[in-house]
Protein backbone atom coordinates (compact mmCIF):
# COMPACT_ATOMS: atom_id res chain seq x y z
CA UNK A 1 0.00 0.00 0.00
CA UNK A 2 2.64 2.37 0.71
CA UNK A 3 4.85 1.62 -2.28
CA UNK A 4 1.59 2.12 -4.18
CA UNK A 5 0.93 5.48 -2.86
CA UNK A 6 4.28 6.50 -3.15
CA UNK A 7 4.09 5.82 -7.36
CA UNK A 8 1.20 7.75 -6.88
CA UNK A 9 2.95 10.93 -6.15
CA UNK A 10 5.05 10.58 -9.39
CA UNK A 11 2.80 11.09 -11.93
CA UNK A 12 -1.12 11.88 -11.83
CA UNK A 13 -3.87 9.14 -13.18
CA UNK A 14 -2.77 9.87 -16.70
CA UNK A 15 0.95 9.74 -16.67
CA UNK A 16 1.30 13.77 -16.48
CA UNK A 17 4.99 13.80 -14.60
CA UNK A 18 4.46 15.48 -11.19
CA UNK A 19 8.52 15.61 -9.81
CA UNK A 20 9.06 19.30 -10.71
CA UNK A 21 12.85 18.65 -11.96
CA UNK A 22 11.58 15.63 -14.42
CA UNK A 23 9.42 18.19 -16.09
CA UNK A 24 11.48 19.45 -19.16
CA UNK A 25 12.03 23.34 -20.35
CA UNK A 26 13.60 22.18 -23.95
CA UNK A 27 10.09 22.04 -26.01
CA UNK A 28 10.87 25.17 -27.70
CA UNK A 29 8.77 26.67 -31.07
CA UNK A 30 11.58 25.47 -33.43
CA UNK A 31 11.12 21.70 -31.74
CA UNK A 32 7.14 22.12 -31.74
CA UNK A 33 7.20 23.22 -35.52
CA UNK A 34 9.27 20.21 -36.45
CA UNK A 35 7.43 17.70 -34.91
CA UNK A 36 3.45 19.43 -36.22
CA UNK A 37 3.44 17.52 -39.03
CA UNK A 38 4.85 14.41 -37.81
CA UNK A 39 2.80 10.77 -38.04
CA UNK A 40 3.32 8.75 -34.77
CA UNK A 41 0.23 6.63 -35.00
CA UNK A 42 -1.41 4.45 -37.58
CA UNK A 43 0.15 2.20 -40.32
CA UNK A 44 1.79 -1.34 -39.15
CA UNK A 45 3.21 0.30 -35.80
CA UNK A 46 2.10 0.16 -32.22
CA UNK A 47 -1.02 1.76 -30.63
CA UNK A 48 -0.78 5.39 -29.63
CA UNK A 49 -2.96 6.14 -26.42
CA UNK A 50 -4.21 9.34 -26.94
CA UNK A 51 -5.40 10.37 -23.52
CA UNK A 52 -1.97 8.86 -22.24
CA UNK A 53 0.48 11.48 -21.13
CA UNK A 54 0.68 15.54 -21.28
CA UNK A 55 -3.06 16.91 -21.84
CA UNK A 56 -1.64 20.11 -23.24
CA UNK A 57 0.92 18.17 -25.87
CA UNK A 58 0.49 16.59 -29.12
CA UNK A 59 0.92 12.77 -29.67
CA UNK A 60 4.21 14.00 -31.27
CA UNK A 61 5.09 16.26 -28.68
CA UNK A 62 4.69 13.76 -25.71
CA UNK A 63 7.18 10.88 -27.48
CA UNK A 64 9.84 12.96 -28.73
CA UNK A 65 9.52 16.40 -26.57
CA UNK A 66 8.71 15.61 -23.33
CA UNK A 67 9.41 12.89 -20.35
CA UNK A 68 7.48 9.98 -19.58
CA UNK A 69 7.64 7.78 -16.24
CA UNK A 70 6.86 3.97 -16.05
CA UNK A 71 6.51 1.08 -14.17
CA UNK A 72 8.09 -1.78 -15.82
CA UNK A 73 7.50 -3.94 -12.93
CA UNK A 74 6.68 -4.67 -9.58
CA UNK A 75 6.16 -6.96 -7.01
CA UNK A 76 5.19 -7.84 -2.87
CA UNK A 77 5.02 -11.16 -1.79
CA UNK A 78 4.63 -14.30 -3.91
CA UNK A 79 1.75 -13.80 -6.73
CA UNK A 80 2.06 -17.17 -7.84
CA UNK A 81 0.98 -18.78 -4.78
CA UNK A 82 0.06 -16.27 -2.14
CA UNK A 83 -0.25 -17.13 1.58
CA UNK A 84 -2.78 -15.33 3.94
CA UNK A 85 0.01 -13.25 5.21
CA UNK A 86 1.42 -9.53 4.64
CA UNK A 87 4.73 -9.78 3.09
CA UNK A 88 7.48 -7.76 4.77
CA UNK A 89 8.38 -5.60 1.42
CA UNK A 90 7.48 -3.75 -1.68
CA UNK A 91 9.82 -3.66 -5.15
CA UNK A 92 8.87 -1.39 -8.27
CA UNK A 93 11.42 -1.15 -11.37
CA UNK A 94 10.74 2.40 -12.69
CA UNK A 95 12.00 3.92 -16.02
CA UNK A 96 12.12 7.69 -16.56
CA UNK A 97 12.63 8.37 -20.59
CA UNK A 98 13.79 11.85 -20.74
CA UNK A 99 15.00 14.86 -23.26
CA UNK A 100 17.22 17.25 -23.28
CA UNK A 101 16.61 19.77 -20.67
CA UNK A 102 16.91 16.89 -17.88
CA UNK A 103 20.06 16.62 -15.75
CA UNK A 104 20.60 12.85 -15.63
CA UNK A 105 22.53 13.47 -12.31
CA UNK A 106 19.79 14.72 -10.76
CA UNK A 107 17.23 12.58 -11.89
CA UNK A 108 17.30 10.29 -8.40
CA UNK A 109 18.02 13.14 -6.14
CA UNK A 110 15.15 14.75 -7.26
CA UNK A 111 12.82 11.73 -6.88
CA UNK A 112 13.89 11.21 -3.19
CA UNK A 113 13.72 15.01 -2.27
CA UNK A 114 10.01 14.63 -4.44
CA UNK A 115 9.00 11.85 -2.29
CA UNK A 116 10.40 12.80 1.46
CA UNK A 117 7.70 16.19 0.18
CA UNK A 118 4.71 13.86 -0.09
CA UNK A 119 6.01 11.85 3.53
CA UNK A 120 8.06 8.55 1.86
CA UNK A 121 11.55 8.87 3.32
CA UNK A 122 11.32 5.55 4.27
CA UNK A 123 11.14 4.41 1.01
CA UNK A 124 14.28 3.57 -0.74
CA UNK A 125 15.21 4.37 -4.27
CA UNK A 126 18.11 2.59 -5.46
CA UNK A 127 19.89 3.16 -9.10
CA UNK A 128 19.98 0.83 -11.50
CA UNK A 129 23.32 1.17 -11.91
CA UNK A 130 22.76 0.78 -15.78
CA UNK A 131 25.27 2.88 -18.07
CA UNK A 132 23.42 6.34 -18.31
CA UNK A 133 23.56 8.81 -22.06
CA UNK A 134 22.87 12.33 -21.55
CA UNK A 135 19.84 13.07 -24.15
CA UNK A 136 20.75 15.40 -27.26
CA UNK A 137 19.34 17.30 -29.87
CA UNK A 138 20.17 18.85 -32.90
CA UNK A 139 18.62 22.17 -33.79
CA UNK A 140 16.07 21.31 -36.70
CA UNK A 141 17.46 24.39 -38.40
CA UNK A 142 20.68 23.58 -38.36
CA UNK A 143 23.03 24.20 -41.48
CA UNK A 144 23.58 20.32 -41.55
CA UNK A 145 19.92 19.30 -41.15
CA UNK A 146 19.22 21.14 -44.35
CA UNK A 147 22.07 19.74 -45.97
CA UNK A 148 21.30 16.52 -45.36
CA UNK A 149 17.57 16.91 -45.56
CA UNK A 150 17.64 18.31 -49.00
CA UNK A 151 20.18 15.26 -50.26
CA UNK A 152 17.59 12.85 -49.22
CA UNK A 153 14.72 14.78 -50.66
CA UNK A 154 16.90 14.46 -53.82
CA UNK A 155 17.55 11.41 -54.29
CA UNK A 156 13.89 10.20 -52.41
CA UNK A 157 11.97 12.48 -54.98
CA UNK A 158 10.19 13.13 -51.37
CA UNK A 159 10.81 15.10 -48.39
CA UNK A 160 11.65 12.98 -44.73
CA UNK A 161 9.79 13.58 -41.59
CA UNK A 162 12.70 15.38 -39.17
CA UNK A 163 12.92 14.30 -35.69
CA UNK A 164 14.59 16.71 -33.55
CA UNK A 165 15.68 13.84 -31.66
CA UNK A 166 15.62 9.98 -31.07
CA UNK A 167 13.54 8.05 -29.03
CA UNK A 168 15.79 5.61 -27.78
CA UNK A 169 18.88 5.22 -25.54
CA UNK A 170 22.09 6.26 -27.65
CA UNK A 171 25.36 7.26 -26.34
CA UNK A 172 25.25 10.24 -28.87
CA UNK A 173 26.56 12.61 -26.43
CA UNK A 174 29.93 10.86 -26.72
CA UNK A 175 29.62 12.76 -30.64
CA UNK A 176 27.48 15.95 -29.76
CA UNK A 177 28.31 16.96 -26.64
CA UNK A 178 32.37 15.83 -25.84
CA UNK A 179 33.47 15.81 -29.54
CA UNK A 180 31.24 19.16 -30.40
CA UNK A 181 30.04 17.01 -34.02
CA UNK A 182 26.45 17.65 -35.38
CA UNK A 183 25.00 14.48 -35.78
CA UNK A 184 22.16 13.29 -37.64
CA UNK A 185 20.43 9.84 -37.51
CA UNK A 186 19.53 8.56 -40.76
CA UNK A 187 17.77 5.25 -39.71
CA UNK A 188 16.30 2.79 -41.98
CA UNK A 189 13.42 0.77 -40.51
CA UNK A 190 9.44 0.97 -40.58
CA UNK A 191 6.95 1.47 -37.49
CA UNK A 192 5.78 -2.39 -37.71
CA UNK A 193 9.64 -3.66 -37.07
CA UNK A 194 9.12 -5.11 -33.92
CA UNK A 195 12.61 -3.47 -32.49
CA UNK A 196 13.92 -4.85 -29.58
CA UNK A 197 10.96 -7.73 -29.44
CA UNK A 198 11.86 -11.46 -30.71
CA UNK A 199 10.26 -11.04 -34.16
CA UNK A 200 12.43 -7.84 -34.86
CA UNK A 201 13.19 -8.10 -38.62
CA UNK A 202 13.91 -5.87 -41.76
CA UNK A 203 12.07 -5.55 -44.90
CA UNK A 204 14.19 -5.94 -48.26
CA UNK A 205 12.69 -2.41 -49.98
CA UNK A 206 13.68 -0.58 -46.71
CA UNK A 207 17.09 -2.17 -46.65
CA UNK A 208 16.83 -0.95 -50.72
CA UNK A 209 15.74 2.75 -49.73
CA UNK A 210 18.65 2.60 -47.13
CA UNK A 211 21.35 1.68 -49.63
CA UNK A 212 19.83 4.46 -51.81
CA UNK A 213 19.64 7.47 -49.62
CA UNK A 214 23.11 6.83 -48.13
CA UNK A 215 25.04 6.59 -51.39
CA UNK A 216 23.28 9.86 -51.99
CA UNK A 217 24.48 11.75 -49.08
CA UNK A 218 27.95 10.50 -49.16
CA UNK A 219 28.11 11.86 -52.40
CA UNK A 220 26.61 15.15 -51.55
CA UNK A 221 29.05 15.22 -48.83
CA UNK A 222 31.78 14.44 -51.20
CA UNK A 223 30.80 16.72 -54.48
CA UNK A 224 31.24 19.76 -52.08
CA UNK A 225 29.29 22.65 -50.89
CA UNK A 226 28.77 21.13 -47.61
CA UNK A 227 28.14 23.60 -44.23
Amino acid sequence: MILAQALAVITDARGQIKVPEWRPNSLTDTVRTALRDLPVAGGDGPAIDADWGEADLTLAERVYGWNSFAVLAMKSGVPEAPVNAISGHARATCQLRFVVGTEVGDIIPALRRHLAKHGFEHVEVIDSGEVEFAATRLDPDHPWVRFVAASLTRTAGKPPHILPNLAGSLPNDCFSDILGLPTIWVPHSYRGCSQHAPDEHVLKSVCLDGLQLMAGVFWDVGAGGTP
